[in-house]
């Protein structure tokens, strides 16, 4: 799977698409999937590299969907610019970025939605609602577009991955899902499109949030087993911002995200806090020194 540094070829419909991919999946050889809403950075790009040496063929999709997006919430500002991304991406070496329009992705009548379960309903569920109906709904339609081998996603959105892992085993989905872990900017803050929506100076105050989440890693590497006293001390390391506004913070078992009281075992942290107004997420393993 060697590195090789060439302009995508852009399709807008499943049905060029899937005419691209068929002598590829004839040829026996294996497709990479990395789902994107664009404004590519480097989280994104790891993906893709991921893609590039485990897979012979290399799709990005590029779709701002606007079904995951909820009232009075940033869809009409998101950061759109199909050039500069299709230009990072020849760097790479991708094959084909999907760019579909809303008609492609939602024809005229679009009526049949994916409704997830208890993995969807707390935390982003329920500060966002209806955020996973869209989010599953689009990833299914893209999975069934592509025909992917193998789908690339990043840790940075910890529920969002669990969420889509359900879908492709409760839908017997033939493609593995790779989680990849989240790259971050040198001083911590986890890498997201929406990072461009901060001043200068709340983009200093944000640090708070890898700060608190690395706080309580040492904490419960240390012996720390309350998770009350967890998210009390991370709520104070955030609240050091003074334009912070914590949606939740929160100590949960990394596989059902169900809040845990005690930390005897490897547990997620979860936090989303909007810092001047821009709502930012992250999550870190938070791992008992005596633990595997």
């Amino acid at each position: 799977m060697s590195l090789h540094k060439h302009t995508p070829r852009i399709v807008t419909r499943t049905h060029e698409l899937r005419l691209a991919l068929k002598g590829v999946r004839e040829g026996g050889r294996t497709i990479g999937f990395v789902p994107t809403m664009g404004a590519l950075h480097e989280g994104h790009l790891s993906l893709v590299r991921a893609a590039r040496a485990e897979c012979d063929t290399v799709v990005v999709s590029i779709y701002v969907n606007p079904t995951q997006f909820g009232q009075g919430e940033d869809f009409d500002r998101y950061p759109r610019d199909l050039d500069a991304d299709t230009q990072r991406l020849s760097d790479i070496g991708v094959d084909w970025v999907f760019a579909p329009t809303d008609t492609e992705v939602y024809p005229p009548g679009f009526d049949t939605w994916v409704q997830p379960g208890k993995m969807a309903a707390s935390w982003e569920g329920k500060c966002r609602p209806g955020h996973f109906r869209g989010v599953a709904t689009v990833v299914l339609k893209l999975f069934s577009m592509v025909g992917p081998d193998r789908a690339y996603f990043g840790e940075k959105d910890y529920q969002q991955l669990l969420v889509i892992r359900r879908m492709v085993s409760d839908f017997n989905l033939p493609l593995t899902i790779c989680p990849h872990p989240t790259v971050r900017e040198p001083d911590g803050l986890a890498m997201s499109s929406r990072n461009a929506y901060l001043s200068p100076e709340h983009r200093r105050q944000a640090r708070v949030l890898s700060q608190s989440l690395f706080w309580a890693s040492e904490q419960v590497a240390s012996g720390e087993q309350s998770a009350e006293k967890l998210v009390t001390g991370m709520r104070q390391i955030i609240a050091k911002a003074p334009d912070a506004a914590i949606d939740y913070v929160a100590i949960v078992d990394p596989d059902t995200l169900v809040p845990v009281s005690t930390v005897t075992t490897p547990v997620q942290s979860l936090l989303a806090v909007r810092i001047g107004g821009v709502r930012l997420i992250d999550n870190a393993r938070l791992i008992p020194s005596a633990s595997p």
